[in-house]
């Protein structure tokens, strides 16, 4: 079985990101795909396993292996979080549907960690850019703020809601470079500064529910294997 049989045949939730998503789509923005598979349990049997993650088979296409995408949001992930919570599905069977169920058992104060941990990267980026070529890449800077807005608004309310709503305006004209570096700067110190400040009496658990989670895992492997068991009619 290749890659792309695993993404054709076993996706159980896939959905748009990116721009579209986040309601911050022009003319000229990709289609980008995120997607689930689960991978049948005969093949966590061999020497070989199946991979984790599957680039294409079409273009601006990504998908996770079940149990990796599980590990990761429980990390609290930026990109695989936001994946769970798209405006925009696509696909989704009852295993899709018991994933999605499963979200806010993804949702922990960790997410402070690690959405700034993500900020902080692209931020320093985004000042080599500013000190060798005199401007940010303004695409990525309008991204980091709606980043850093997503994390404060999580804290604050224990919801991720990705869709940038009335803040749209505002952060397409960051895009074509019309609002100047300096109070794009202070933008994102604001949101930083904001998110540190939701953090400590955020409705968020401190932990996620791993044990929740790991019992979704067991269940759809044992199902699996059963199915694979079943003797097939002739």
């Amino acid at each position: 079985m290749t890659p792309e049989d695993l993404v054709r045949d076993h996706t159980i939730y896939s959905c748009v990101m990116g721009s579209r998503a986040f309601g911050l789509a022009t003319q000229d923005s990709d289609t980008d795909r995120r997607g689930v598979f689960l991978a049948p349990t005969p093949l966590f049997w061999r020497f070989d396993k199946p991979p984790t993650h599957v680039e294409g088979p079409a273009d601006e296409q990504f998908g996770w292996e079940l149990e990796r995408f599980c590990e990761l949001a429980l990390r609290a992930n930026p990109n695989v979080l936001e994946c769970l919570h798209s405006p925009l599905v696509e696909h989704m069977d009852d295993t899709g549907r018991e994933l999605l169920a499963l979200r806010e058992a993804f949702l922990s104060r960790r997410a402070h960690q690690t959405f700034v941990r993500y900020a902080v990267g692209q931020r320093r980026k985004l000042d080599a850019d500013v000190r060798q070529h005199g401007a940010p890449r303004w695409k990525h800077a309008m991204h980091l703020l709606r980043l850093l807005a997503s994390c404060r608004d999580l804290l604050r309310t224990g919801e991720l809601v990705i869709d940038v709503g009335d803040e749209r305006d505002g952060l397409l004209a960051v895009r074509r470079g019309e609002v100047p570096w300096p109070r794009v700067e202070s933008w994102l110190t604001r949101l930083a500064d904001e998110a540190a400040a939701a953090a400590p009496t955020s409705p968020l658990p401190p932990e996620p529910d791993r044990a929740r989670v790991e019992d979704f895992i067991i269940r759809v492997r044992r199902a699996s294997a059963l199915s694979a068991d079943r003797p097939r009619a002739y």
